[in-house]
């Protein structure tokens, strides 16, 4: 074969690999509410976008624009960005309505998952399931040096509520109270595994997502705030079979009154109560658990209006705030940009949060509709909680700020959710029928 002709042929072998791959692109961004579809992307490019470019920033302990060296995290987030890409593209290649009658096998498989981290937490299978920070949320695949870890409470978020979505679809019997017992199962599923490893954050997550699912499909308000009534009525009982750790962190929003703080030092049984110690002392709690939750304020006011600039400032020259490229993105974001800088990202939320109402809004599939209003749910709690966390409105939980904060699982599981959102988008039916959960006069 003459050399050429060969090399003709190669080329034009990946201008047609080239040339799929943007059909495949074209093909997810036509068919349907293609300007709410198109608004809510460039709004998912923007967040990614800014999560980068604060990765970037936050990555060093020394100044960024004035040391030169950075940390590999952006790159790896990067990489993140590639693989959430491809989990995009894959599902909007699948027509959601096929997800249905997997959804339960798919979820199966998730709480498998979580249970062999149950079991590799209770026999030792280090290093497949490291132990980071006291808890064990990980599969770890590779070698010491070069790894990736997997954390499978991030994808229960998108299999739960496809799951729920089609237990929910079309059924009448959760209108009455004891019709509500088969979505609590379901949800307890993943509850109590997760809350074993623990992860607080994401058990915390999934009862506003049944909520607001159940409350779509119809059930009765006054059921609802019954269970609510419930979960308030044993609380305290739950208070003292969290672990102490858990416990010192949800108090932490408490002790930052000053009063508070005070009346502990004289009482011994409220702090026994809040602390699990009963002789508090301000000056160990200043310098430990409320370390992170008064830099993270400090960052966010010092920024004031306009922020100091990228790579500026100092909780970013120096080591102020751990897990400024994660759980607490929002504070190192608003220390550079502000109060606008946070208020425009705040939007670009509201804006993929409107987006997908209108899409669960305008769609006549019951299962589509539980879909968006699972992932519409699932957003706006992650946003809510991070940003109260980092102003310390809420305890520290561990929830990511989606699309922005460091982390693969996170980053890819949101793109997914966006994705779905997109997909539902696109197919939505015409139909002439009754809208989903509308019930006959």
């Amino acid at each position: 074969m003459p050399k050429k002709f060969f090399a003709d042929k190669i080329y034009f072998s990946k201008f047609g690999h080239f040339v799929s791959i943007i059909t495949a692109m074209i093909k997810i961004l036509t068919g349907r509410l293609v300007f709410v579809r198109l608004t809510m992307l460039t709004a998912m490019t923007c967040l990614i976008a800014i999560g980068i470019i604060t990765i970037y920033a936050s990555g060093n302990p020394e100044n960024v624009s004035g040391s030169g060296a950075f940390s590999a995290s952006w790159k790896k987030q990067a990489v993140f960005v590639l693989i959430g890409l491809l989990a995009f593209v894959l599902v909007n290649r699948t027509d959601y309505r096929r997800l249905g009658p997997a959804s339960y096998w798919i979820y199966g498989g998730v709480l498998a998952a979580l249970a062999l981290l149950l079991v590799g937490k209770v026999v030792n299978l280090r290093p497949f399931v490291p132990v980071i920070n006291g808890t064990c949320r990980w599969f770890r695949f590779g070698t010491t040096e070069r790894y990736v870890q997997v954390q499978p409470s991030e994808f229960c978020k998108i299999a739960y509520i496809l799951a729920l979505a089609w237990y929910l679809r079309f059924r009448r019997n959760y209108r009455k109270f004891s019709g509500l017992i088969g979505p609590f199962v379901l949800t307890l599923l993943a509850m109590v595994l997760i809350l074993f490893e623990p992860d607080l954050g994401t058990v915390l997550l999934m009862m506003p997502i049944l909520f607001s699912m159940l409350f779509v499909a119809g059930a009765k308000v006054k059921h609802l705030l019954f269970v609510v009534l419930m979960a308030v009525a044993v609380s305290p009982m739950l208070w003292y079979k969290m672990n102490l750790y858990q416990r010192q962190r949800i108090s932490c929003v408490l002790l930052q009154s000053a009063a508070v703080r005070n009346k502990l030092k004289e009482s011994p049984h409220l702090a026994k109560i809040l602390t699990g110690k009963e002789h508090f002392s301000e000056t160990q709690w200043l310098h430990g658990r409320g370390w992170q939750l008064r830099n993270s304020k400090s960052a966010i006011a010092s920024g004031r209006l306009t922020g100091y600039g990228f790579g500026k400032g100092p909780y970013l020259k120096y080591d102020y705030l751990p897990a400024r490229h994660n759980d607490f993105i929002f504070a190192i974001i608003a220390h550079q940009w502000g109060f606008w800088g946070s208020l425009l990202l705040l939007f670009l939320y509201v804006v993929i949060i409107g987006c997908g109402v209108e899409i669960a809004y305008l769609n006549t599939d019951a299962f589509a509709r539980l879909i968006s209003v699972g992932i519409i749910a699932m957003l706006c709690v992650q946003v809510l909680v991070n940003v109260s966390m980092t102003l310390g409105l809420m305890p520290i939980t561990g929830l990511t700020l989606p699309l922005v904060s460091y982390g693969g699982s996170s980053l890819v599981v949101s793109m997914m959710a966006i994705g779905l959102l997109n997909n539902i988008g696109r197919r939505r039916p015409f139909s002439v029928a009754r809208k989903a959960f509308e019930t006959k006069p």
